[in-house]
């Protein structure tokens, strides 16, 4: 970074920083349960995400809002950039050889 495009940013105050900023609404996650067959949306909070070695070792999971059963389903490349982009908690999973 050049001098010069440097000097301006250590005078700017956190409201001139965050200027034009919006609101931004929490992220939800349509979902399903084998179970009960029920239908929801799901805060990220509600949701983990594991990732393993291989597609099967990676997947989510929750708990059923209607019925309480626990729900795990396969998670391929577009869930994970999904779900790791709406903020859903991640565990990577580690091998043991």
């Amino acid at each position: 970074m050049s001098e010069s495009a440097s000097s301006g940013v250590q005078g700017m105050s956190v409201a001139t920083a965050f200027a034009g900023m919006r609101s931004v609404a929490p992220v939800v996650f349509r979902a399903g349960c084998p179970d009960c067959r029920g239908r929801f949306e799901l805060a990220a909070g509600a949701l983990r995400l594991a990732i393993g070695a291989s597609s099967r070792t990676t997947f989510y999971s929750f708990t059923c809002p209607e019925c309480g059963a626990a729900v795990r389903k396969p998670a391929g490349e577009r869930i994970v950039e999904l779900l790791t982009g709406g903020g859903v908690r991640t565990l990577k999973l580690h091998s043991t050889l």
